[in-house]
């Protein structure tokens, strides 16, 4: 299954790669990241097909043998589905079990599609790789807070430096960077790229709320793509992103293509779940 997985997903794996695991189950993936129990989407399954209302029973049974079972501190539930699809409705079971649903788009950059920034960023404002781990924390910070969908503040906390300890173990091996924007010395958006066999894959691109809608993030993609096609030569770069969201049209003016869309469950550990 897994060589048929379109760019997207192909790419997020490389991250269960480094330090977790994949397994192929046969009807479906078996994802897990052992060192970061609450990363939903490290500990995941992954099918090659949209759910269906008579699907709910054995995906959970899946889940719970392939993924809770081996480690019970995995309190959330995660369906990843390979079917490029436009549009999809939740199924009525899924949400009834307490479900959300979201659509991701892969886009891609291939050599020559770059683009210049319409606008040029200014002089007050520095992009530069971060030392990690000394520097992790200004990551976390900024990533504490773009905590737009309201997970709880001290477990988003713990789960960004998990990641940003795991991004800090990829960078020594040599697969990537982590980058950031300054501003007054302060540490205002960042994201990741990481990758191998030729291939690149963007990371948790955020910016913080205060210093939204200043080109920020259109430079820091930019400059990232550089590093990637320039310094590391890989010949696609792959971007995920919300088909909804504002951002995806910056991507698509610095030159990154879209190519599908990907539909996942996922129902959130109890202590994430925001009151109704």
């Amino acid at each position: 299954m897994r060589a048929r997985l379109e760019p997207g997903w192909q790419t997020h794996l490389m991250f269960a790669d480094f330090d977790g695991s994949v397994r192929d189950a046969g009807d479906h993936l078996v994802v897990r990241s052992p060192g970061s129990p609450s990363y939903y989407w490290g500990n995941f399954l992954l099918y090659e097909r949209l759910a269906s209302d008579a699907d709910l029973p054995a995906w959970l049974a899946d889940f719970e043998r392939d993924i809770t079972q081996p480690d019970p501190a995995c309190r959330h539930v995660a369906f990843g589905m390979q079917a490029d699809a436009p549009d999809f409705a939740m199924p009525p079971a899924f949400a009834e079990a307490g479900f959300e649903c979201f659509a991701t788009t892969t886009m891609t950059l291939q050599p020559g599609q770059l683009r210049q920034p319409a606008v040029a960023l200014g002089g007050n404002f520095e992009i530069r790789t971060l030392d990690l781990p000394r520097e992790a924390p200004l990551a976390v910070d900024v990533d504490v807070a773009c905590n737009d969908d309201g997970y709880q503040p001290a477990a988003y906390r713990l789960f960004r430096e998990n990641q940003l300890r795991r991004y800090g173990e990829m960078a020594a091996a040599g697969w990537g960077q982590w980058f950031g924007a300054f501003a007054q010395g302060q540490m205002v958006a960042g994201l990741g790229l990481f990758g191998r066999a030729g291939v690149g894959r963007f990371q948790h691109v955020t910016t913080h709320p205060a210093w939204r809608r200043r080109g920020l993030c259109r430079a820091l993609v930019h400059a990232a793509c550089r590093y990637g096609q320039e310094q590391r030569g890989w010949h696609t770069l792959v971007m995920c992103a919300d088909p909804d969201d504002v951002a995806i049209g910056i991507y698509e003016s610095l030159g990154f293509a879209r190519q599908s869309t990907q539909w996942s469950l996922q129902r959130r550990a109890p202590h994430d779940v925001v009151p109704g």
